[in-house]
């Protein structure tokens, strides 16, 4: 206890020393004003204060200087002050803004924030085009609280998530801070340097604050949060919103500003209400105060987001600059419920700054040297908005709870009572683990991997497994697993044993290496379309075994690297022996009156005694890469974090060679190549497509389990795969090719566009989702499907479900059918 006092006073002292022009700012009531701006007239240097209305100014030469003291909401205020030695202390207060309507032209009888409205749109383009180049000092803070946590969700423990919640399950659960030089040049090249990052109770974790990410545009027509955000200033928002003129009032430049209130047409639209500031004449934004849900973000948990950013008027370039930004947010689910803020604060911009060619590059965020070990003096010294008395606790607490649950005896205690084996663990799976030096003993659970088809009948499998990481280097991304899986099927008396040994080199280009081999059923269609916990249901309820199996004696190395930033190697080398199965159990729990089990021969299904290929031994070698044209990456410490570049598509290149088999005819080559790209269509939702194809050479007598196979759905259910990949009514093994192929699948996600605008079906902030699917082989007529579907069903906050109606053409034969899919349905293997 007294060394926790000792702390807090020395980082309260710290404040005072280092800390230059301090305050308080309060409203006429004496209330305290939170983040408030306050910077120096010439911009260089600014900050906002804190919760609790407390600001630090970080000036550490003496002088005069012109401080602005700025909030929406109130009237501006300038003080000049003469510095002569700190700390210079300055409590401020600020008079509430009086808005009239004084300087209201009406003409037409139109709506005057209608006019105004329209103006800030006709100049949007070029007010956003006047920031051709800058950098910046940058500092963002991150927080989230819960409240009235419960100790268990569905059944399990939540603990007091890292000390952050106290005896009333109540507390700060992530608090971070990030000090950054940000770089900007039109039309898209940006940079952030993080100088410093800090996470409470993480002395060795990196801040997931950016610049980049916590940007927010309202020039743009629309804002990226989850889904697409209309702008109340994007070109066709008189679509989504309806406007009222609150009031006018001058800033400390002489500049009219008036005070919009913005209200949607439709609440569920993904749209925002409040208010947008907007000067007269530059018709440029001087703030905002605009509240969007969770309900239009789609994103269930969150309940209400607010945005909240103030301007300063730049002379450089007569532009109204973001100088600050706070983002609310308030969340409920499963019981849990809480709140946070994001704030961001801009300063030091430099209009006019010297770029190099090489200054930008796919690279936009990175590390300086040692950022996450920066000391309590260096915070105290550049950190622009002060920590309130509930963050500095929470630093000093979480920072002695971290030593103590690092060390070793504390660790091996931990340990001691997780490792303890119960008599349920054979049944349900067990777990060990040595913290301190990072190592990792499984056995999953029999139970969970018990299944059933008509080849093994009731099977069970389980994984036993060991991993080791890098202990001295917790962030290398280096690890090896040794792992085998056991596998017995009681109908056909069948044991069968599988294993390998996998290691990762790094976190940045993760090269991978895999040892594999044993014996093992695989399904015929290497593509698992269907998994093997929907074959239990459809097989031992509905009498439908789509399951096809093979069984494989195999051994196989392979590596995966990120060559170069986009550039990706995927290769695999194996020997494999291949035997024919066939059903050994026709066991049901409901007899379905008229439906019959097939036969494990998918080309021929009613005849239970032939054979799909003969046995016969064969070396396979695969060869893939994939280009993500445009990749853009974070260089964190702990490894390389890539961003897909909607504006390219992936491009996927493949070679498969069969050769040295037993039966000559068998061998085989395959050349493969595919293209996806998703595409965000601002306020008209998202289009996705996928096209690949391939063709195979001197095959024409190879076994039927290299042939290419697709991804089809015999279930109504949705199996699990990308929209982008699958077709929802093929049968598995219907258009099966050892000839040329093409295959096409597109789909668009209006994401609210098409059904916000209906009068009360609006309400249900459903999503429409149509697709299209095309499959071409050689010596077949091609196979097509449509699709119309409703997503984001559900009810309240569990928006888990979506159902398609897939019309499809084969072979001159239409057929219809309802899909109903789960969004997680992929994790049920």
């Amino acid at each position: 206890m007294h060394q926790k006092i000792i702390i807090i006073f020395l980082i309260l002292s710290s404040i005072n020393l280092s800390a230059q022009i301090t305050g308080k700012l309060t409203d006429t009531d004496n209330k305290s004003l939170p983040y408030v701006n306050i910077y120096t007239e010439d911009g260089r240097f600014g900050t906002t204060s804190n919760e609790n209305g407390f600001y630090e100014l970080k000036i550490n030469q003496p002088g005069n200087y012109n401080l602005v003291f700025q909030f929406l909401g109130y009237q501006t205020q300038k003080k000049t002050i003469s510095v002569e030695e700190f700390p210079y202390e300055l409590d401020i207060s600020l008079k509430t803004e009086t808005t009239s309507l004084d300087e209201v032209n009406i003409s037409s009888g139109e709506n005057p924030a209608n006019a105004i409205i329209r103006k800030a749109i006709d100049f949007r383009k070029r007010n956003a085009e006047k920031l051709e180049a800058y950098s910046a000092d940058y500092y963002s803070r991150g927080l989230w609280r819960i409240k009235n946590a419960p100790e268990k969700i569905l059944g399990q423990e939540i603990g007091d998530l890292g000390g952050g919640l106290d005896s009333t399950r109540s507390g700060i659960v992530y608090l971070s801070e990030t000090i950054s030089e940000i770089a900007y040049k039109r039309p898209d090249d940006f940079k952030e340097k993080i100088i410093a990052s800090k996470v409470s109770g993480d002395d060795n974790g990196f801040s997931l604050n950016s610049a980049q990410e916590s940007y927010f545009s309202f020039y743009e027509n629309t804002i990226e949060i989850n889904s697409e955000m209309v702008s109340p200033i994007a070109e066709y928002a008189f679509n989504y919103y309806d406007y009222k003129l609150d009031g006018t009032f001058y800033d400390e430049n002489g500049n009219l500003i008036n005070k919009i209130e913005v209200s949607p047409k439709r609440e569920k639209d993904r749209v925002f209400s409040g208010f947008i500031y907007i000067v007269e004449d530059l018709w440029q934004i001087f703030g905002v105060e605009l509240q969007t849900t969770g309900q239009a973000i789609q994103v269930p948990p969150i309940e209400t987001l607010d945005f909240k950013q103030n301007y300063r008027f730049s002379k450089e370039n007569g532009f109204y600059v973001q100088i600050s930004q706070t983002v609310d947010f308030k969340f409920a689910m499963f019981g849990i419920s809480g709140d946070g803020r994001f704030t961001a604060v801009y300063s030091n911009y430099d209009f006019e700054p010297e770029f190099s060619k090489n200054d930008f590059g796919n690279e936009i965020m990175s590390f300086a040297e040692a950022a996450n070990k920066k000391d309590s003096t260096y915070w105290q010294k550049l950190r622009p908005v002060p920590l309130t008395d509930e963050e500095i606790n929470d630093y000093v607490k979480k920072d002695s709870i971290q030593t103590l649950r690092n060390s070793k005896p504390y660790l091996d205690s931990i340990d001691g009572v997780r490792n303890k084996f119960n008599l349920t663990d054979p049944v349900f799976g067990y777990s060990w683990q040595n913290s301190h030096k990072d190592r990792y003993f499984n056995i999953s659970s029999p139970l969970m991997g018990t299944h059933f088809n008509t080849v093994q009948g009731w099977n069970t499998s389980t994984t036993i497994s060991y991993r080791q990481n890098d202990a001295e280097d917790e962030n290398s991304g280096k690890f090896w697993r040794l792992y085998t899986t056991l596998n017995y099927g009681f109908s056909e008396e069948r044991f069968r044993i599988k294993g390998g040994f996998q290691k990762q080199f790094n976190n940045s280009s993760r090269p991978v290496l895999r040892l594999s081999g044993g014996i093992e059923t695989a399904q015929i269609n290497d593509r698992t379309p269907i998994s093997e916990r929907l074959n239990d249901i459809t097989t031992i309820f509905f009498e439908h075994n789509y399951l096809k199996l093979y069984e494989r004696s195999f051994a196989e190395i392979a590596y995966q690297q990120e060559i170069s930033n986009g550039l990706y190697f995927f290769g695999d080398f194996r020997y494999e022996n291949r035997n024919p199965l066939f059903n050994n159990t026709d066991q049901v729990i409901i007899d379905n009156e008229g439906v019959e089990y097939t036969s494990n021969n998918p080309i021929d299904p009613q005849h239970f005694g032939t054979i799909l290929f003969r046995e016969h031994d064969i070396f396979k070698l695969n060869l893939t890469t994939r280009i993500r044209f445009g990749q853009k990456y974070m260089s964190y410490p702990s490894g390389k974090f890539n961003i897909n570049d909607e504006k390219y598509p992936t491009l996927y290149l493949g070679y498969e060679k069969g050769f040295g088999a037993s039966i000559e005819e068998y061998n085989f080559d395959q050349f493969k190549a595919s293209v996806t790209q998703t595409l965000k269509l601002a306020n008209k939702g998202e289009f996705g497509y996928n096209l690949n194809g391939g063709t195979f050479l001197n095959a024409e007598d190879m076994a039927f389990v290299d042939y290419r196979h697709f991804i089809g759905n015999q279930t109504r259910v949705n199996n699990g795969f990308s929209n982008l990949s699958r077709f929802n009514l093929l049968p598995y093994y219907a258009m099966s090719t050892n000839k040329t192929y093409a295959e096409a699948h597109a789909e668009h996600d209006f994401k609210g566009w098409v059904l916000g605008k209906i009068p009360f079906l609006n309400q249900l902030n459903y999503n429409l989702v149509v697709g299209a699917h095309a499959l071409y082989t050689q010596d077949n007529k091609p196979y097509s499907e449509y699709s119309v579907g409703i997503d984001n069903l559900g009810f309240g906050k569990y928006r888990l479900l979506r159902l398609d109606y897939v019309v499809s053409n084969m072979d001159g034969q239409r057929e219809g059918a309802f899909i109903f899919g789960l969004k997680f349905l992929g994790v049920l293997d």
